[in-house]
């Protein structure tokens, strides 16, 4: 997508790269909303998911410190690599997207923050993990990256192009817009109600952060770009709970949705441009 420069008085950005924090220091429960969760293998299958972190991002297990630098401020930050820059351009897009639409309806918006962090950093939903993948924490209203994921997004995961980047944060910035309209909240009473159906609801919450995605597009439709469209849904249908597992997963341990799912849901933002058309949850409402 062809997007704007961000504007650095637009966006929220807190650094947490070059922070010293190391894979050995932290504990505490996982964050919210991750779009693709490597630790999965160890709810599935047993696997240590510290192995898997290690795996991902060649990191070493003495704790040692994090040697990547950040900035102090929106602008440095931003500006550390390509992957910085172009995840601040996405989001300073997502603002101006969803802030008139809550506009319109009468209700109140705030922008989330973007936090960077390298392996290891600090949450308001507790310690974030590379392994986890992108994050949003609806606790502090932020969303989690370590830009290394997108190596291993284009590296590992054969999701390729800047659009499979852009939809990425715009997925996540679909969990704020659910947490603003107090719908994740709603999500998380009714799964501690009934966590047999705890799967599903999680499911149904992911797809629709994806079509929340595929709205965002849609009506910035003028900066798509040849082979972005075809890039976004390579880049779902590559992190589908199915495809992540290799088929060795049963439908009922599924939290995100299957590929063609999050096809779908994806492809239906794009193709309607409207938020109304996600509602992933009508069906049980009949």
């Amino acid at each position: 997508m062809r997007l704007d420069d961000f504007d650095p008085g637009s966006i929220k950005v807190d650094d947490q790269r070059g922070s010293g924090m190391s894979i050995g220091g932290a504990g505490g429960k996982i964050g919210c909303g991750s779009i693709v969760i490597a630790a999965i293998a160890y709810f599935v299958f047993g696997a240590d998911p510290m192995s898997t972190l290690s795996t991902i991002n060649g990191a070493q297990s003495n704790g040692g410190p994090v040697a990547t630098s950040g900035g102090t401020n929106a602008a440095e930050s931003c500006n550390v690599d390509a992957f910085s820059k172009e995840s601040c351009n996405a989001l300073a897009s997502l603002n101006k997207t969803w802030q008139p639409l809550f506009a319109q309806a009468n209700i109140k918006y705030d922008t989330p923050t973007l936090h960077f962090y390298s392996r290891m950093g600090r949450s308001g939903c507790g310690t974030a993990q590379s392994a986890m993948g992108p994050f949003y924490c609806p606790e502090d209203q932020g969303i989690y990256l370590d830009t290394d994921f997108y190596s291993q997004l284009d590296q590992q995961l054969g999701a390729k192009g800047q659009f499979a980047r852009d939809y990425v944060i715009a997925h996540e910035y679909g969990h704020h817009i659910q947490n603003l309209l107090g719908l994740s909240d709603q999500i998380r009473s009714e799964q501690q109600r009934d966590p047999s159906h705890a799967n599903e609801l999680s499911v149904r919450l992911e797809l629709q952060a994806d079509c929340y995605a595929g709205v965002w597009a849609a009506k910035n439709r003028d900066r798509i770009e040849p082979g972005d469209i075809e890039s976004g849904l390579n880049a779902a249908h590559q992190i589908g709970d199915d495809v992540l597992t290799k088929g060795r997963a049963p439908e009922s341990a599924f939290t995100h949705g299957s590929a063609q799912q999050r096809m779908q849901w994806l492809k239906k933002g794009l193709d309607t441009g409207n938020e109304d058309a996600c509602d992933t949850f009508a069906d049980l409402r009949t």
